[in-house]
């Protein structure tokens, strides 16, 4: 076994705190990297307080992980000591199933495995996340990273930037189409930077006019305060995909009539209650309503590449380890733009 160390909570909202652990020794096909920056996901927050149900402590969260090849295995073949490499939201799969032979391990029948808070494929070993120095991973699911890009910004790539990137291909999002992106925060100004450099006309939706400075910054062409009465009306049957990544409680309708006739709105955000929405908005012009999660192994990396020919990265707040629990609330609070990365190299500070 390897020692590990890393910050975890004990408990459902507990403070995260130093945390001494094991990673398992690498296997012939595993890769051993040392985790130089981490990314704070809304998600971590969600699941470290147990706000979804069945989390697993300690937890040690964090699944957007770049850093560097320290050791690999005997039948390693894809990286070698020194590479760049990252882990996002999976480390294993059934690796039989349609969806895993599909390419979507996202979807795998059995479960993924994911990053933290689940187990192992062994059924008992619990898997802990990216808030630590090191990780042992299979070399199917560690990413190549550009090596042209800051590191720290490349993180949040690794959820951010797939989340965002996996319904803009979907859709099939090119030059001129019509992007409307609901909500600016970690992955709604992903979504922005994506689906500009994929040549579409890009509209933020925001609550907060002291967004819309920043929205222009990050490449959107216009931005609707949806503060105002009548907004909908002046956007209808305008957008071809509505990028919603609210996960607070919010109406669909006036984003869902916005899109053209067969327009689709994808949700990425969890908001705490049920939606509700009436369906001749959808029926009336043949639109669609559907959801996205992350996407796969060979989807990821797609998107690692792409991010790193068209020099795109996230807009960070780089912050020692020390600081999680204060990032914490302040990402609550929407106090950050627009993602916080834990300088791991902090960890050696105590």
């Amino acid at each position: 076994m390897i020692k590990a160390q890393g910050y975890a909570a004990r408990a459902a909202k507990s403070r995260l705190e130093p945390f001494s652990f094991e990673r398992r020794d690498p296997g012939a096909r595993d890769v051993v990297i040392e985790i130089l920056y981490a990314g704070i996901c809304h998600s971590d927050i969600h699941q470290a307080r147990d706000e979804w149900g069945g989390a697993r402590f300690p937890m040690v969260p964090g699944h957007e992980i770049a850093g560097k090849v320290i050791a690999t295995g005997s039948e390693v073949t894809r990286f070698a000591v020194g590479d760049l490499a990252g882990v996002g939201c999976m480390v294993d799969s059934c690796r039989v199933c349609p969806s895993c032979r599909e390419g979507e391990e996202q979807f795998c029948d059995s479960g993924p495995v994911w990053t933290y808070n689940s187990v192992e494929r062994d059924g008992k070993t619990p898997t802990y996340g990216g808030y630590s120095n090191l990780i042992v991973v299979s070399e199917d699911f560690v990413l190549r990273l550009p090596g042209n890009l800051p590191l720290s910004q490349v993180a949040p790539l690794l959820c951010a930037g797939i989340t965002t990137y996996s319904p803009l291909r979907r859709f099939h999002v090119r030059e001129g189409s019509e992007v409307g992106v609901v909500g600016l925060g970690g992955l709604g100004h992903m979504a922005i930077k994506l689906a500009r450099a994929m040549g579409a006309r890009v509209t933020v939706f925001s609550t907060s006019p002291a967004k819309e400075e920043d929205a222009k910054r990050l490449g959107a062409h216009d931005f609707v305060l949806t503060k105002k009465d009548g907004w909908g009306a002046k956007v209808a049957n305008r957008f071809d995909l509505m990028v919603d990544a609210v996960s607070a409680d919010h109406d669909l309708a006036p984003y869902l009539g916005a899109l053209r006739k067969d327009g689709a709105a994808v949700l990425l955000g969890v908001p705490e209650k049920p939606l509700s929405i009436h369906s001749f908005l959808l029926i009336s012009r043949r639109r669609n309503l559907t959801a996205s999660l992350i996407g796969g192994i060979r989807e990821t990396q797609e998107m690692l590449d792409y991010c790193g020919q068209n020099g795109i990265v996230s807009d960070i707040e780089l912050i020692p380890i020390q600081k999680v629990n204060e990032a914490y609330e302040r990402t609550l609070a929407g106090d950050v733009r627009y993602r916080f990365v834990i300088d791991m190299a902090t960890l050696k500070n105590g």
